[in-house]
This record gives structure tokens, C-alpha cells and sequence, in this order.
């Protein structure tokens, strides 16, 4: 009897224990963060999804690929520059979103590659309500066969 009265006490404790993880440490899966490759940026009402810069090497053609979200009621205007030097003008529709790359549907976002596969480099994202932002976007190559299509379709 004292024995099972033990291990019910013991089990209690060990329940009350864990329960515990979450009261000292916050929940983080509810914090949005970038589950894919790729990074992410709010824009006032553009969220840039999933953007990567694929390439096959440092200084060759790349291009970008990622999904813009517009949550306004009006059309948005961007301009996209991974670069630093080749502006690319992205219009994306009211309550809707305009996805990034060389395929059918998509808008081309193009430049040079200013870094090799597995580095980052800064990209800007200009919105003429917001105002210009940063972030680092990783540059990816054909090491990831997903990737392959991209670089196939871009040069």
C-alpha cells in the first residue's frame, strides 16, 4: 500500500514538474518564424515569404523566389533589388499575393549573383507607403534538388 501511495506521489510531482516547462518558458510555436529555406520580412501590409536567391555561383545570373502577400484592399507597388543594382518592380493584388520566380504565373525577379550559394546577402524592398527595408536572404544553388528547376529556367 505505501508502495503504490509512493509512486502515485511520485507521479503527481513529475506531472506538476513538466507542467511546468511552459509557465517558465514561453511558447514558442506560436511565434511566427520562417519554417522553410528561406527568410521572411513584413512590409506594412506585404509579407515577403520564403525568399531565396538562387544561383550557381557568385557574379552569375540569379533570380529570386519567395511569395508576396498583400492583406491591404488596394494594389501594392515594390521594388525589389538583391543586387544593388538591378531594381525589380513587383505589383502585388488587393487581398491576394504574387509569387516570385522564373515560372509561368510568377514575376522574374532578376539580377547578379552578389554571393555565392550557402552565404546570405542583403536584400532591399522598397514600398512607396513604407519606405525602403533589409534582409539578409539566403543564396542557394542545386545542392537541394528542389532548386534545380530554378537554375534550369534561369539560364
Amino acid at each position: 500500500m505505501k508502495s503504490s501511495l509512493a509512486a502515485g506521489a511520485a507521479a503527481a510531482i513529475a506531472v506538476t514538474a513538466l507542467a511546468g516547462c511552459s509557465y517558465v518558458n514561453p511558447i514558442t510555436t506560436k511565434d511566427n518564424y520562417a519554417a522553410s529555406d528561406g527568410t521572411q520580412l513584413v512590409v506594412g501590409d506585404i509579407e515577403a515569404l520564403n525568399l531565396i536567391v538562387v544561383t550557381e555561383a557568385e557574379g552569375e545570373p540569379a533570380t529570386m523566389i519567395g511569395t508576396l502577400q498583400n492583406s491591404s484592399s488596394e494594389d501594392i507597388a515594390i521594388q525589389i533589388v538583391f543586387d544593388g543594382e538591378t531594381a525589380n518592380d513587383v505589383t502585388v493584388p488587393a487581398q491576394s499575393s504574387a509569387l516570385l520566380g522564373p515560372q509561368d504565373g510568377a514575376t522574374e525577379v532578376s539580377g547578379t549573383a552578389p554571393a555565392a550559394p550557402g552565404l546570405t546577402t542583403e536584400v532591399t524592398i522598397v514600398s512607396d507607403a513604407e519606405g525602403g527595408f533589409y534582409v539578409d536572404v539566403p543564396v542557394m544553388d542545386a545542392t537541394l534538388p528542389e532548386y534545380q528547376p530554378v537554375l534550369d529556367a534561369i539560364g
